[in-house]
């Protein structure tokens, strides 16, 4: 891929305002993160479910209905009809740890699994789950504020919903707005910045270096999905590139500076260019934006080798290509980024019709994608990046949930869009084999746990379709993966603009 140099100042994430790149280098000084603990590798790696992913596919109880949330029995009993039940016998069983007898079962899709050739055998989210290396968080959606009010603490969710009294995100149910708000946290207005990059606005200096003691040449954040909101804040620009089987070497290439005599002088004079004139602070930085651009095409020229298959998908070439930015930095002296964070995506979930086969080759590629990635992680059989299973962490964030109640029947039956949504935490940190979340008491028309109760109109139900209202904000689950991260506590409303509102602030899954 040749790039002229607009192009690969654009690709590279830091094409912006002249006032916005003053802004950017002025207040490169201004985190606290310094007084942080640093030092240990660490990343956070996002796959983002686009279309809103049906989570009461995903897990299901395989209880009796007179079990809390109400068992397989309710499920069928809703799903069966329509055809869009998955049968019992074909579920994977986990055991959360806090729901002592009850079992539940994962999508038949997150079996164990062969790739390459010869073959190797990698661990699905079923394995991962129970071998305590993934986690789910319950009931995830935006939220403003919690769904309780202190005047009459009886209230239901589903009474404060209908009356009012709680105010609710913007544009509930939308595609658009429900993404934004996943990716940035604030559900009340709208921002132009996202929570991961803002929170690599409060740990940038965690990446500081003796070369680099601004810990700006190589941008925290990369993206093999585009340049999403998620990617943004507001000191902080993605470096967005392209996935597999695209090479690092090729994915950034500035055209016109070669080796020839020409293109020798060209370079020679580019590079005078950029020392004259450094007291406009204007020129200065867009010199120094030019600097850090080819920083990051040279710290690409390389091919890291990674001997893992992965699946020759969309989500597999993506997380493939993060495999190889983080061996790029972490073989590289002069790179050596203690934080990285990453973003990709997986589309197609907009099931309105068709869900069970469609989800389930999505959910093939999800599981065939992170399974590879984690076998990578734990036995990449390089000295020198070693096991960095517990220093890298997986999650999943989807547009919303799907309706209980499905919609049409026979071959199209689908679903419609819904809220509260259930999430994957993958990696050696996590504190698995359990089910995190706020538990809606029984006081409140809850049944004491973290799931939803399977039985539309609920206290959870938004009407009577089974949109379960959200007990946990999405502030809260990006809270605790950003702590772990490195965000200090005093830094977590910069990140989550609206953290105050909920309680616990963090979840404790890792």
């Amino acid at each position: 891929m040749n790039l002229t140099r607009r192009q690969f100042l654009r690709k590279v994430g830091f094409t912006t305002s002249s006032a916005a790149l003053v802004g950017f280098i002025e207040s490169l000084t201004m985190t606290n993160a310094l007084a942080q603990t640093g030092g240990q590798y660490k990343a956070l790696v996002c796959v983002f479910l686009n279309g809103g992913n049906d989570s009461n596919n995903t897990i299901i109880p395989l209880g009796s209905g007179s079990a809390p949330v109400g068992g397989y029995t309710a499920y069928a009993n809703e799903r069966a009809s329509s055809g869009l039940a998955i049968p019992q016998a074909n579920l994977l069983p986990i055991s959360p740890a806090s729901f002592g007898t009850d079992s539940f079962g994962l999508h038949p899709a997150f079996a164990d699994f062969t790739l390459g050739s010869p073959a190797v055998n990698m661990a699905g989210l079923a394995t991962l789950f129970n071998q305590g290396r993934a986690a789910v968080v319950c009931n995830v959606g935006p939220l403003i504020r919690p769904f309780f009010n202190p005047a009459n603490p009886s209230q239901t969710p589903r009474q404060l919903y209908q009356n009012g009294t709680i105010p609710r995100p913007q544009q509930l149910f939308s595609h658009s707005d429900q993404i934004s708000q996943w990716q940035t946290s604030i559900s009340n207005t709208n921002s132009g910045t996202g929570w991961g990059g803002r929170a690599a606005d409060r740990t940038i200096l965690l990446n500081a270096t003796t070369s680099d003691p601004q810990g700006t040449r190589f941008p925290m954040i990369t993206s093999v999905a585009g340049a999403q909101v998620y990617t943004i804040g507001v000191t902080t620009q993605p470096l967005a590139i392209p996935p597999a089987p695209t090479t690092l070497d090729a994915a950034l290439v500035l055209n016109g500076y070669g080796t020839s005599a020409a293109e020798t002088a060209r370079r020679n004079a580019f590079d005078y260019l950029r020392s004259i004139d450094q007291g406009n602070v204007l020129v200065k930085a867009a010199q120094r934006l030019t600097d850090q651009a080819l920083a990051v095409d040279a710290a690409l020229n390389v091919n890291p080798t990674i001997t893992t298959p992965f699946p020759n998908t969309g989500l597999g070439n993506q997380m493939l290509q993060i495999a190889r930015v983080i061996k790029a930095n972490l073989t590289q002296p002069a790179l050596g980024l203690n934080r990285q964070i990453f973003l990709c995506q997986l589309g197609g979930f907009d099931t309105h019709q068709n869900q069970l086969p469609g989800q389930t080759n999505l959910f093939t590629q999800l599981n065939q994608a992170i399974g590879a990635f984690y076998h990578w992680l734990k036995n990449n059989n390089d000295p020198a990046v070693g096991d960095i299973s517990s220093r890298v962490t997986i999650f999943t964030l989807s547009d919303f949930s799907r309706t209980f109640n499905p919609s049409g029947s026979g071959s199209i039956v689908g679903t419609d869009h819904a809220w509260g949504s259930h999430q994957f935490v993958v990696g050696g940190a996590v504190q698995g084999r359990e089910f995190y979340g706020i538990p809606l008491p029984t006081s409140r028309g809850g049944n004491g746990t973290v799931f939803p109760t399977l039985t539309r109109g609920n206290a959870y139900d938004t009407d009577t379709r089974g949109r379960w209202i959200p007990t946990v904000a999405v502030d809260q689950f990006g809270a605790t993966l950003a702590t772990w991260y490195g965000v200090a506590p005093a830094d977590l409303p910069y990140v989550f603009p609206n953290i105050g509102q909920f309680s616990p602030t963090t979840l404790g899954f890792i």
